[in-house]
């Protein structure tokens, strides 16, 4: 029988290494190696990243190596990127990269990424016509507003692309996203548009997700009551599924329905069809140059070494920090508003890849595997949750992710933003003793005896570790890159943990729970076949409704 994972050596080297370098002040670190950063840091087409601010020494990386090789950390590489059905409980292949690769990909023979081209080549004539005004609503209007209607992977990718990448957009045409079965939302979003000038983008994998569809009924609704007698909703409706004939039954156009295949997972789905909306909105060619940034980001993660490739050092810091270093959260922290929807997105891509219990075995996993990923655009988080990261009583590892340039250059406004950035992130690190709280105030006049006083409150135990990830600007190509670095971390942590990245059956007990409930809502009768607080809440529900 194999060692499991926390008993095998390089494991256990690890857990050596801790206890040695326990003490371990970043201060110091940088303060007796001029070349940390240097030694640290790593670059590609533009995208840098600064990793020598994390609680890790040359040996650390050493043995996190050695536990990537003992994973075959190089082996699982591969075979994801041959199309082998890594995952593994619905035998599927993982070949998101097909959707931005650059030759042929082959599976079971057939070249899915010839298939995919042929996609965006129809998603291409399709944008132009909706862009341009060729393409146009029931009553011949050009459209001026994109709905996209999805969840999870069909909502969070699209909404996040079209956010970031808003200088992209065409003024001509407004872009929202319905995701919650929350009437509410798509309410708030209806109410502000015209019938007859609106495109719905329908987008769901199986064409079954039951939130999808509610909102879907819901826009069709709205466009019979509203568009002139006769008038077929048809032309305000698009579809992108894996579930074609589901899609054409609910009354979309089969020229308007957008197919990918059960290779590509939702979470990894922006990049396929699922990226219509947003395809829309920023027009084909920076759809492209996001998928061809990801692709520069793939090729990198295929083919260099261990030792300077970018997913794996992230990936490996963060199995560091959370199995060795007790972390059991991860901040996201953008300093660009345009991101402001990263932490959500990178919230299902990490917890729903890697959050399980379970290895690829079926046998228990004996260690931390994902953390809680949560986090908000600087400066706001400042204001908010910062004094934890700093005072706090957790390890919190953050990612600060910044660009030298701004889209909206106003003032000193950019400057001030990335000064912020490189002090909190120098802040996290140094701390600031009890000593020189003191000093600082004492320099300042205060009384030795209330600056005794103040002294423990103003001091900060620092040696907080944080990676900075720095663009030249949030483009289509270098937000690919972002993207697919993301993407490419957790499965490398993944591999390190044995477990599948790519199936999410925690998801579904609750789905079939709900379906059940939900007839019990519409009757007056009270529930009695759930456990007594099930039912109470049910029954509570109805009275007050």
């Amino acid at each position: 029988m194999s060692l499991s994972l926390t008993q095998s050596p390089a494991w256990r080297a690890l857990e050596a290494h801790r206890r040695a370098i326990e003490a371990m002040s970043l201060r110091a670190a940088f303060a007796n190696d001029p070349a940390r950063f240097d030694r640290f840091s790593l670059g590609i087409d533009g995208l840098f990243v600064d990793y020598s601010k994390q609680l890790v020494t040359g040996e650390t990386l050493r043995l996190l190596l050695e536990l990537a090789h003992s994973r075959d950390l190089p082996g699982w590489i591969g075979r994801m990127f041959a199309g082998e059905r890594i995952n593994s409980t619905e035998k599927r292949a993982a070949l998101h990269v097909a959707l931005r690769a650059r030759g042929p990909v082959l599976l079971d023979g057939v070249d899915v990424a010839a298939e995919a081209a042929r996609t965006f080549a129809r998603m291409r004539v399709f944008c132009e016509g909706a862009r341009g005004g060729s393409l146009t609503g029931s009553g011949g209007h050009r459209y001026t507003d994109i709905v996209n209607i999805g969840i999870g992977g069909s909502d969070l990718g699209p909404a996040l692309v079209a956010d970031a990448l808003a200088p992209y957009c065409t003024p001509r045409l407004r872009a929202h996203f319905v995701s919650n079965v929350d009437g509410t939302q798509i309410a708030r979003v209806l109410a502000n548009l015209e019938a007859g000038s609106t495109l719905f983008v329908i987008a769901s994998k199986t064409f079954t997700t039951l939130e999808t569809l509610a909102n879907a009924r819901t826009a069709r609704e709205w466009l019979s009551a509203r568009l002139p007698g006769g008038a077929s909703p048809a032309r305000h409706f698009a579809a992108v599924t894996a579930n074609l004939a589901a899609a054409r039954e609910f009354g979309v156009d089969a020229e308007r329905v957008f197919g990918f295949g059960d290779w590509v997972g939702g979470r990894y789905s922006v990049w396929s069809a699922v990226g219509l909306a947003a395809a829309i909105a920023i027009g084909m060619d920076h759809f492209d140059a996001l998928r061809e940034g990801a692709r520069v980001m793939d090729e990198h993660f295929a083919g260099a070494p261990l030792e300077r490739n970018l997913p794996v050092l992230l990936g490996l810091i963060g199995v560091w920090n959370t199995d060795f270093l007790g972390a059991r959260t991860h901040a996201v922290l953008p300093y660009d508003q345009s991101l402001q929807l990263l932490p959500a997105y990178l919230q299902q891509l990490e917890m729903e890849s890697n959050g399980k219990r379970v290895t690829r075995e079926g046998g228990d996993v004996d260690c931390a595997t994902a953390p809680v990923v949560w986090g908000a655009p600087g400066t706001n988080g400042q204001h908010a949750f910062f004094q934890l990261l700093h005072q706090g009583t957790q390890l919190v590892p953050a990612d600060f992710i910044g660009c030298c340039r701004s889209h909206n250059a106003l003032g000193a406004h950019h400057e001030m933003l990335m000064s912020n950035f490189f002090a909190q992130t120098e802040a996290l690190m140094r701390g600031k003793s009890r000593e020189e709280a003191l000093e600082e105030m004492l320099a300042r006049g205060v009384a030795p005896a209330e600056a005794e006083r103040l002294a423990p409150h103003r001091a900060f135990p620092g040696n907080r570790p944080t990676t900075s990830i720095v663009l030249p600007r949030l483009d289509p190509h270098r937000l690919g890159m972002l993207l697919a670095l993301y993407e490419h971390k957790v499965y490398v942590q993944s591999v390190i943990w044995g477990i599948n990245a790519f199936d999410q059956w925690g998801v579904e007990l609750g789905k079939t729970l709900a379906n059940r409930i939900l007839p019990q809502l519409t009757t007056s009768a009270p529930a009695t076949m759930h456990d007594a607080s099930t039912n109470g809440l049910i029954n509570h529900f109805k009275a007050h409704r």
